[in-house]
């Protein structure tokens, strides 16, 4: 089995935010992070998101995004839920965005394109390397959701409905054994 990605916890997560707020791009490169820490999107679901889907048609953001079919891995459209935190920082990121068309890119690259999946991989690697975090990738985040919410006590199998997940043995797997989740589940003894 392949080595996986280190997760954050909370402290750490401020601090990679803390970097990133002094980045080119610091509000698209915060909301991309918070995508998949917050929500637990994958790295090829964020790259394809389209203003549509973030955005109602009263200019809100949605509290939660459907991904169609093409949006997710193994072409099986989901719902993901965005929790307060998440919906607060995406009206932030979208107080930037010039929007002329609704199908246009959530996130755009310096020439106003949208990001492909291999490309935006590159950017979060490259945001985790140039922040210290050694042994993090684009999947840090999603992993790190899942270890969250197996801290807070969240049965697996709610954990897999909210990854998207088919199996429960993926899930199991994405789950980083930090002290916290041990910890808690000694004190539920």
């Amino acid at each position: 089995m392949t080595k996986q990605a280190k997760t954050l916890d909370e402290r750490q997560l401020q601090r990679l935010l803390e970097f990133v707020a002094k980045t080119k791009s610091a509000k698209r490169n915060r909301a991309i992070l918070l995508l998949t820490h917050l929500a637990g999107m994958r790295i090829g679901e964020v790259a394809a998101l389209r203003v549509s889907d973030v955005l109602a048609s009263d200019g809100t953001v949605r509290k939660e995004i459907d991904l169609s079919a093409a949006q997710t891995k193994g072409n099986k459209s989901r719902t993901v839920l965005l929790n307060q935190r998440m919906q607060a920082e995406l009206a932030a990121y979208m107080q930037t965005v010039r929007v002329r068309d609704a199908k246009q890119p959530l996130f755009a690259t310096q020439r106003s394109a949208g990001f492909t999946a291999n490309s935006l991989t590159q950017v979060v690697n490259g945001i985790y390397k140039k922040a210290g975090f050694n042994g993090c990738s684009s999947h840090s985040g999603r992993r790190g959701f899942i270890t969250n919410l197996a801290e807070k006590g969240v049965s697996v199998r709610v954990m897999m409905a909210l990854a998207g997940h088919q199996n429960m043995s993926t899930t199991q797997r994405y789950i980083d054994l930090r002290p916290g989740v041990l910890r808690n589940a000694v004190e539920l003894i």
